[in-house]
């Protein structure tokens, strides 16, 4: 049986050579110039016409094969595989071109509505030497690595680790962080009230996701934390803000609002309010907890960096004062080892932890389970406990840094009162300057710090800079600090 005439036009510039071969093969069944069952020509005889190796033919007929455009007849052929739908030619054959991307920012298809914070841009510093001010996160060169590798491999001996596993965190982390929060925050708990989470951003979603329906109202602090709001949103929740001031949230204010209106859920930052790094007077916590029982209103606590205090105790988490199942209590490990390392967790009643935890499986199957046993063992040698007294060390070496910078550049420019804790500074600023054509000038002077406006609900502007110490050593602070102080002059004046 004589093969069919092929006329290859190959890209003379694709590499390797076999896979243009291959591809051409494919354009000519595509424009039906050869159509199912068709006899194309041999390995030797298509190298002979190509002007090459015989072995580059048969890997893009190996190709072609295994994608199923051709099949191969011991002792009488190759051919176009006989199942393919024909095509027809519409005219001559056309050279083939390489794939015309399309309008990347076109979509041939409709998506529903998605209501997200209005989110400011970020001022991203430039210059050779950028420094971030703005973030409130830890240094990353800090951490330990040396420890948590060495603890990485030795788990990772453990193949069992690599399958699949409880989509509720690994057991031994649970015991760990449990543990802790009971000896350290006074939370009576087990492994089995813990929901191992990828950071606290992932707890606040299966938390979202898990209590709110669509319309539901959920209170907010009016400063807050914006990705937290975003998850809130994305479940379809309506945000009623509630002022804050120097003793965390105003809860006569939330009470009103709890007496006229259905409520879901308050989201709160009680220890440090982020923020402002207030933290929220005793006498607001009974209130809020009163308020929210009588309501049966659920408690989002989120204790996102419990463990730097500074010459006193840390005060008790609401979920330590909770008798009613009404506080769901989340952290992280992000402000102790690093952002990169995801590894949060929430503690909730049984119940809703079940529901939340086939949320989870259902969209993350599970965690990092080598990393969550690698760090179940640092807890249980205490490598986790000695860093976090070290980085407490070190933290306040470093707010006592920036106070002196802030005071020796900025004196009369900005007031701030020095929080017990925290991983930041919030500033008042002179009304005379504007802080967000502040930012901007400091960016551009290679500083980054915050705007009060980004932690607004709708972007409105807001007398504050928030300036984070932590991940930059004294020498830096004082830099970053000088940097914007020359940028002070660029910010408009009030009208």
């Amino acid at each position: 049986m004589p093969h069919a005439t092929v006329v290859l036009v190959v890209e003379p510039e694709s590499k390797p050579r076999f896979v243009a071969i291959a591809r051409a093969l494919i354009e000519e069944i595509r424009r039906g110039r050869l159509r199912p069952g068709d006899r194309i020509p041999s390995t030797r005889e298509l190298a002979a016409q190509q002007g090459a190796h015989r072995n580059t033919i048969v890997a893009a007929y190996r190709d072609l094969a295994a994608q199923g455009w051709i099949t191969t007849s011991q002792g009488k052929g190759t051919f176009v595989t006989g199942q393919l739908d024909p095509v027809p030619t519409g005219g001559r054959a056309r050279p083939l071109r390489k794939p015309k991307l399309g309008d990347p920012h076109r979509m041939g298809f409709s998506t529903p509505p998605t209501v997200l914070s209005a989110m400011p841009p970020r001022a991203v510093p430039g210059g050779r030497k950028p420094i971030f001010l703005d973030s409130g996160l830890p240094d990353p060169r800090l951490l330990p690595s040396a420890l948590i590798a060495r603890a990485y491999r030795r788990v990772l001996r453990n193949t069992g680790l690599l399958g699949d596993g409880d989509a509720q965190g690994w057991l031994g982390l649970r015991e760990a962080i449990a543990g802790t929060l009971a000896a350290q925050r006074a939370i009576p708990c087990t492994a089995d009230d813990v929901l191992v989470t990828r950071g606290s951003q992932q707890a606040i979603d299966l938390v979202a996701r898990a209590v709110v329906r669509p319309g539901d109202a959920v209170v907010v602090e009016a400063l807050g934390y914006r990705p937290g709001w975003d998850a809130l949103r994305l479940a379809g929740a309506e945000l009623i803000p509630i002022p804050v001031d120097g003793d965390g949230i105003d809860t006569a204010a939330l009470a009103r609002v709890l007496e006229r209106r259905s409520v879901r859920l308050v989201y709160v930052t009680p220890h440090h309010q982020f923020p402002t790094l207030a933290t929220l007077s005793a006498s607001r916590r009974v209130a809020l907890l009163a308020s929210c029982r009588k309501h049966r209103v659920a408690i989002l606590e989120d204790d996102y960096d419990h463990e730097f205090h500074y010459g006193t105790h840390p005060v008790a988490p609401l979920r330590s004062l909770d008798v009613d199942g009404i506080v769901l209590y989340v952290g992280t490990l992000s402000k102790v080892l690093a952002p990169g390392l995801r590894t949060g967790w929430v503690v909730a009643p049984r119940p809703l932890l079940a529901t939340m935890t086939r949320i989870r499986s259902a969209a993350d199957r599970q965690g990092d389970r080598p990393l969550e046993a690698a760090l179940a063992g640092l807890f249980d040698d205490d490598t986790i406990g000695r860093h976090i007294r070290r980085m407490r060390r070190i933290h306040l070496e470093r707010r006592t840094a920036a106070v002196a910078a802030l005071t020796k550049h900025l004196s009369g420019s900005v007031r701030f009162t020095i929080p017990q804790g925290g991983m930041a500074l919030w500033l008042d600023v002179d009304p005379a300057l504007d802080p967000d054509a502040w930012a901007a000038a400091a960016a551009a002077r290679g500083v980054a710090v915050a705007p009060g406006s980004r932690f607004t609900l709708d972007g409105t502007a807001r007398p504050n800079l928030r300036l984070g110490y932590c991940s930059h050593d004294p020498g830096e602070l004082e830099l970053g600090i000088a940097r914007l102080a020359a940028a002070r002059s660029m910010a408009r004046t009030r009208m």
